[in-house]
């Protein structure tokens, strides 16, 4: 069951992404809020760099990483967004820590998602696409008993509020629309990983798509490709199960 909090909510929100799906601008919206602890990728970072800070106390493996995030729940909201580049073994057999947290799936199509991280990566190998492993994530969840929400980052863009407060309906929270717009700024807590998060640093708001699309043709490139069509099965899946959004 869920951890909640005063009046009923829950206390432990995570959002898992594969990269580049726009899960940045998402966190950004919960960050204007103003109601939520926000925490930036702490299970990449771990991984990334070796540790990760959470309520002043720095954490060198999962278990003591969920542990600190329980914690911390138990005294404030805490949304967590983190990215699926990496694979986090631990968590996946964290039964109760999997159950505490009201847990959602941010997605996007691929195609984009993968021209977005080979442009900031070059040297990208194909499980960091992380469409694979944000499934695992996501049948992890289920197998204790949670009820996940998918999002689509195309409803994000196209239909912010809807999909915010679809979103917010879906996990117990009041939807503020006074969140959905901010003054562009660079968190504190994305300075480690700052040219990840530019777009969304210099935006005031939910930006629409670049119209002229991803610009790379995913499809015919001779590795890209390859990632392509292994992470599709994955998005498609997922997408199955997504949030319809009424605009």
């Amino acid at each position: 069951m869920n951890r909640t909090g005063n009046g009923g909510r829950p206390s432990l929100l995570i959002l898992w992404s594969p990269p580049r799906c726009r899960s940045t601008v998402f966190l950004r919206i919960m960050h204007e809020r103003g109601d939520l602890t926000t925490l930036h990728e702490p299970f990449s970072h771990l991984k990334d760099f070796g540790a990760a800070e959470v309520d002043g106390v720095r954490c060198a493996d999962e278990q003591t990483l969920m542990d600190r995030l329980s914690a911390l729940s138990e005294r404030t909201t805490v949304f967590v967004k983190d990215t699926t580049d990496f694979r986090y073994p631990g968590l996946l057999e964290a039964g109760d820590f999997l159950r505490s947290a009201s847990h959602a799936f941010l997605i996007r199509d691929p195609r984009e998602a993968i021209a977005s991280h080979h442009r900031l990566n070059p040297e990208l190998e194909r499980d960091e696409v992380g469409f694979a492993r944000t499934r695992e994530i996501f049948e992890a969840v289920e197998k204790y008993g949670g009820e996940p929400a998918v999002l689509d980052s195309e409803d994000l863009v196209r239909y912010p509020e809807a999909t915010v407060r679809a979103y917010c309906e879906r996990v117990g929270l009041d939807f503020r629309p006074e969140a959905m717009k901010w003054r562009p700024a660079l968190l504190p807590q994305w300075q480690r990983t700052s040219r990840w998060h530019t777009d969304v640093a210099e935006s005031s708001g939910v930006r629409l798509p670049d119209p002229r699309g991803p610009g790379e043709n995913v499809e015919a490139h001779p590795v890209l490709g390859g990632y392509y069509r292994y992470h599709l099965p994955h998005y498609e899946w997922l997408r199955e199960r997504r949030v319809r959004i009424t605009p």
